[in-house]
């Protein structure tokens, strides 16, 4: 029996108003760099590192505004730990693009979501360019701080400044327009960092790449397959590369003509399988049928005796936004929710089994980080506070695998969540006698969540302790602003404040 524990809001009616939600979708031109002065609670003193994180900063130019969130351009911000102190700064990532519109003052580029240019199909026929938003995810790895967009190369930063360095093309390795994923995965016990890239078209061709703990690009794996493929995130194992490849089509027409985004184009194929593709080491493929769904973010996947466990928030339709809808006014009773699943894959037999593990609404799903690849017992995931129906992220949930109980830390009714990150505490060792001594480090850490106070009309980094989320915070630092809803992010233990 799954229990819940939800002692911060349990009520299951309407928790949030759609005006204090609207107002995380403004924009921030400014760029700051300051300590952080306004705490409640205390910062770890062992909380030492720096917390990078990346989303769309920028919804309109001069009060043009971007048909949907995900065209905003990229903003990095970091909050840097040290001493029991914090240090905010956050800065554009300053691609061609961005400064040309900067300069113009005004909208000069389709987005692929959801934005044309001012004027009409007319101004928008025939123009396939793609502005790199960068505003996807951002990683520190072999000393290189890269903002990523999954149809682009990466943009490398100066970790201090959070200055422009250029786009990354590691040795020249990665060609000019050439895919390398938001979605990058760390091996914990090598260090290599894991990630691909799709060439789409009525053929896809998948490019998987190695970057080892130097930085280093080594040759990529591809795997050619058939149809057009919307792969966002994978998953990893010691010996396989998992993706999902989603039951989609894609009819260019209307986007060549000026009709249509690329991303209003795309619809789900009815009554067709989703495929499973796996991907070993020495090169090959295994594909898999299971039923329809529609997969943006994995959680996590194991190998298990001749199995392997992937776990995936999944939709049952492509949740696309109607081509000119208003993102701000979206009937949340109609929106598609996700729901955590587990796939229970037999490569051998070729035999695929779904259950639902989490019913309630739910996206982005973070574990430890030593745990990426290996059998684990805890996620942590962005939810709905009520128990039902659909609404915006305003709550974190931990799921326990091995007892199905559910922790619940609510923000409601004013506040809204972003991802949740994982850090491990320093300690791997605490006295956690209610629990086997296996599983002891696995939730020995803290959980770092930016959120959006729509009472204040600010942001704030709560950090709250990753084995009993139900507890008040540890901290809750106040910025002097707003940050606009963002996408993802990770830790490092680096600091350069």
């Amino acid at each position: 029996m799954v229990k819940a524990v939800d002692p911060v809001n349990s009520s299951s009616a309407n928790t949030f108003s759609r005006a204090d939600w609207q107002k995380g979708y403004r924009s921030l031109p400014q760029e700051y760099a300051y300590w952080i002065d306004e705490i409640e609670g205390e910062i770890p003193a062992d909380l030492e590192g720096t917390l990078f994180r990346n989303g769309p900063g920028l919804l309109d130019r001069n009060g043009q505004e971007y048909g949907h969130p995900f065209d905003g351009d990229g903003m990095v911000c970091a909050f840097s730990f040290s001493n029991g102190k914090a240090h905010f700064a956050n800065s554009y990532v300053k691609t061609p693009e961005f400064l040309a519109e900067q300069k113009a003052g005004k909208i000069l580029y389709r987005g692929v979501f959801g934005t044309q240019k001012p004027g009409g199909w007319l101004n928008n026929i025939f123009d396939l360019r793609l502005k790199n938003i960068a505003n996807t995810n951002v990683i520190y790895h072999g000393e290189k701080l890269m903002a990523l967009w999954e149809a682009d190369r990466p943009y490398r930063l100066d970790p201090t400044s959070l200055d422009t360095i250029g786009m990354e093309s590691f040795d020249g390795k990665l060609s000019p327009g050439q895919a390398f994923t938001a979605h990058p995965k760390l091996d914990p016990k090598n260090g290599d960092l894991w990630a691909f890239g799709v060439e789409a078209g009525p053929k896809s061709t998948i490019n998987i790449y190695r970057v080892d703990r130097g930085g280093n690009l080594h040759q990529p794996i591809s795997h050619r397959i058939p149809g057009f493929s919307f792969l966002h995130d994978f998953a990893i194992t010691p010996n396989y590369c998992i993706f999902m490849q989603n039951p989609v089509k894609f009819d260019p027409i209307p986007m060549v003509l000026g009709l249509k985004t690329a991303a209003a184009c795309i619809d789900l194929k009815p009554n067709t399988p989703s495929q499973l593709l796996l991907c070993d080491r020495q090169d090959n493929l295994i594909t898999l049928e299971t039923d329809p769904c529609f997969v943006f973010h994995h959680c996590n996947a194991f190998e298990q005796g001749d199995e392997i466990i992937l776990d995936s928030v999944c939709y049952d339709d492509y949740p696309k936004l109607k081509d000119g809808a208003d993102y701000k006014n979206i009937e949340f009773n109609k929106v598609i929710p996700a729901q955590l699943c587990r796939f229970t894959i037999n490569p051998a037999t070729g035999q695929v089994c779904r259950e639902v593990l989490v019913s309630r609404s739910c996206e982005f799903p973070v574990v430890h980080p030593d745990y990426v690849g290996q059998p684990y017992r805890y996620v942590y995931i962005g939810a709905i506070a009520q128990e039902t129906g659909n609404a915006p992220l305003q709550a974190i949930l931990k799921f326990d695998h091995k007892t199905g109980e559910q922790q619940i830390h609510s923000f409601a009714p004013r506040k809204f969540i972003s991802e949740p990150i994982f850090v491990p505490r320093p300690d791997h060792h605490p006295d956690r006698p209610d629990i086997d001594a296996a599983d002891r480090q696995e939730d020995h850490g803290w959980l770092l969540v930016l959120v959006f106070d729509g009472e204040h009309e600010r942001s704030d980094l709560v950090i709250l302790d990753a084995a009993n989320i139900t507890n008040p915070p540890i901290a809750t630092l106040h910025l002097k602003h707003h940050i606009p809803y963002g996408l993802h992010g990770n830790f490092t233990p680096e600091v350069w404040v």
